[in-house]
C-alpha cells in the first residue's frame, strides 16, 4: 500500500472512531480524537466553538441530552495533504430520547447533516481532528432534482 493509500486509509480509521465514541457515549474516546490546542466545531445550529475545553464540554451536552445516537455515513470522501486532511460526509442520524414509563424504547427520529472534519497528523504519526463542522440538510435531494428541469437560469445583469 502507497504512503498516500495508506494516509486515506488511516484518515478513514479515525473518522469512523469519532463517530463510533460518540455512539457509545463514551466522551474519554471522544476527547482522544480531537487535537489538545487550536480546535473547534459547530454543531448543527450552534455558533462556533472554540479551545479544547469548550468543545468536548459541547460533546458532554450532546451526549447527556441524547439516550440513543446511530449514525450511518454515506458520500464519505477523503483527502490528504502532508499532515492535514479533509474528510467530507453526510451524517445519517438516528438518535432518540428517554425511554417510555413502560421501559419501552422512546421516539426515534432520523435527520441528515453534511459535516466537514478536518484532521492533522500529530507528531507521533495518529490523525486527530482539527475541526468539525456540521451543517443541517434543510431539502430533499430528490425534490430538488425533479425541479430542475422545470425552469430557466435567469441571467445576472
Amino acid at each position: 500500500m502507497s504512503g498516500a493509500a495508506a494516509d486515506i486509509e488511516a484518515v478513514s480509521a479515525a473518522n469512523t472512531a469519532l463517530y463510533d465514541a460518540l455512539e457509545q457515549g463514551d466522551l474519554d474516546a471522544v476527547a482522544d480524537q480531537w487535537l489538545e490546542d487550536g480546535v473547534s466545531v459547530v454543531h448543527p445550529g450552534w455558533p462556533v466553538i472554540s479551545g479544547r475545553g469548550e468543545v468536548i464540554r459541547s460533546y458532554a451536552l450532546i451526549m447527556a441530552n441524547t439516550d440513543y445516537i446511530q449514525f450511518f455515513l454515506t458520500d464519505v470522501e477523503v483527502s490528504v495533504l502532508g499532515d492535514t486532511a479533509l474528510v467530507t460526509c453526510t451524517e445519517n442520524i438516528l438518535s432518540g430520547g428517554p425511554a417510555e414509563a413502560d421501559g419501552t424504547a422512546g421516539p426515534l427520529v432520523g435527520g441528515l447533516v453534511v459535516a466537514t472534519n478536518v484532521f492533522r497528523r500529530t507528531g507521533d504519526g495518529a490523525w486527530k481532528i482539527w475541526s468539525h463542522h456540521g451543517s443541517p440538510v434543510l431539502i430533499d435531494r430528490e425534490d430538488d432534482d425533479e425541479g430542475e428541469d422545470d425552469e430557466t437560469p435567469e441571467e445576472e445583469v
